[in-house]
């Protein structure tokens, strides 16, 4: 079921909060009984498609819930850090078999010659993202960072439906706390802010996404059948999916943090500008933030991180974004881009060094330089987005041939004057327009765990405000995305 489906609009998602709305007003616990509503309502949220998978759900829930409750009630050092070592292993292995077990056995065909079956496992929808929320918790319960937590609020932690599909990937530390609010039920502002986040994140999908950003898929597909494309195609193509990708993924993320807010809890900003950073560290620090805090804390940092000289950190890097583009998908294309951002940080980061051991005076006057450095680093991080979309590295090849001119230095195009205009618009305003969480800033004000990227320091004009102009502009911005929802789009960030 997708958020921007007719099914979720005008059933679902009413259900849902008609029905927290009346557990919230029972007797007894009745935080408790919203956050046992919310669990079913994730359920049948996450069954909508494919029912089967809910016994996968629930039998991976059930599992590192009983290995964090015997490691927490573990005595002896060495038995508990061997039951978190079995939960963590169980939890990538699973994840392992569902995700790559096709791509393991075609590799090995590939290279022992062998006529090996492929399993032709269906991927699980949201499985990279609640296997990793699992590894995490159980992770910091060895760490000594766990309170024990009642089954029910786990349950929703892990399976919400907001974030269950497509992420943030969140952390137990600042959700489920949370939830012992559940039972104040609706309250108009929590509702006024998360319609609005949320009908913000519609139009970015709906209407830019899916409608002004043109489909590059056609430019793709001829460089993976006839493998040559123009210089011009090449980079509207990349152009056109850096945008496609951005407001899809922007717009998903809207819409999770919107419908958690609507029920009173507060998910992290998983998006934050990512194409204004002036360098790729930057970037990661703005793009599917959740992602690269989990890879930080739970991946880069044990490794070693950058206590053991440069050197090792290089690799450390080099490791963690391999793992990280296999993790958003079984494929050589996914490796590659991975690695092109394993060494963009790397590059990164000795340049940094390089410009700190030189005198202050700036290359540039500052502006220039700043702007310089903001396209700079979307052009790198455009080059990599083209193994992040192509078939397959045939695919790719030729249009990295085409982007760097390799084809010679055709500017004719088919695409039309008023799809250009389109990209331009679209990428002034990634660039210069103030994001989501800066536009609601009045009514969704940073969280203690968040960082301060982009944080207005003054009320502005353009910030949200719950008065009727408001309200009229947001109905009237709602009208204008159900004119447009007619052919339903899955999000980008769904096969992962």
């Amino acid at each position: 079921m997708l958020f921007n489906s007719y099914t979720f609009l005008f059933l679902f998602l009413p259900i849902s909060v008609i029905g927290y709305a009346l557990t919230c007003r029972s007797k007894g616990r009745p935080a408790r009984v919203a956050g046992a509503w919310l669990v079913a309502c994730s359920v049948v949220y996450y069954g909508w498609r494919d029912p089967s998978y809910v016994l996968l759900l629930a039998g991976s829930v059930v599992v590192s819930y009983g290995i964090g409750r015997s490691a927490h009630a573990c005595s002896r050092p060495r038995r508990k850090r061997r039951l978190i070592a079995f939960g963590v292993v169980l939890n990538v292995v699973v994840l392992g078999v569902f995700k790559y077990a096709d791509f393991a056995v075609a590799n090995v065909n590939a290279i022992a010659g062998s006529q090996l079956t492929l399993p032709g496992i269906v991927l699980p929808i949201g499985i990279s993202f609640f296997t990793f929320q699992q590894i995490a918790y159980l992770v910091d319960i060895g760490r000594g960072d766990v309170e024990r937590y009642r089954f029910v609020d786990y349950c929703l932690f892990v399976s919400f439906f907001p974030q269950l599909i497509a992420g943030p990937i969140v952390h137990h530390g600042e959700v489920i706390p949370q939830f012992g609010s559940l039972d104040s039920g609706l309250r108009a502002r929590s509702l006024a802010v998360g319609l609005s986040v949320f009908v913000i994140g519609l139009f970015k999908k709906v209407v830019v996404a899916d409608y002004v950003v043109f489909d590059p898929a056609p430019v793709f597909d001829v460089a993976a059948v006839e493998g040559t494309v123009t210089f011009a195609e090449a980079w509207l193509a990349t152009t056109a999916y850096s945008l496609r990708v951005y407001f899809d993924f922007s717009g998903y993320s809207d819409m999770a943090i919107g419908i958690a807010c609507v029920f009173g809890i507060r998910l992290p900003i998983n998006f934050a500008s990512p194409y204004k950073a002036r360098n790729v560290v930057e970037f990661w620090r703005r793009w599917h933030m959740t992602l690269s805090r989990f890879l930080r804390e739970y991946l880069y940092i044990p490794l070693g991180g950058n206590r053991k000289g440069a050197t090792r950190r290089h690799v450390n890097l080099m490791v963690t974004m391999l793992l990280g583009g296999l993790w958003h998908g079984a494929g050589w294309n996914f490796m590659v881009w991975g690695g092109l951002h394993g060494l963009y940080l790397i590059l990164t980061h000795a340049w940094l060094a390089w410009r700190r051991s030189r005198p202050s005076t700036p290359l540039l006057p500052d502006p220039i330089q700043r702007a310089a450095s903001v396209v700079f680093t979307c052009l790198a991080v455009a080059v990599a987005w083209v193994f992040f979309r192509a078939p397959d590295l045939g695919a790719a090849w030729q249009i990295t041939r085409a982007l760097f001119g390799l084809n010679g230095v055709d500017l004719t195009t088919t695409i039309s004057a008023r799809r250009l205009v389109a990209l331009l618009c679209l990428l002034g305003a990634v660039w210069f327009l103030p994001n989501t969480q800066q536009i609601m800033a009045r009514g969704l004000p940073k969280a203690p765990w968040e960082p301060d990227a982009d944080a207005p320091t003054v009320a502005s004009w353009w910030q949200w405000r719950p008065t009727a102009p408001w309200a009229l502009g947001f109905a009237a911005l709602s009208v204008l995305v159900l004119m447009f929802l007619s052919d339903v789009s899955e999000f980008i960030y769904y096969q992962f």
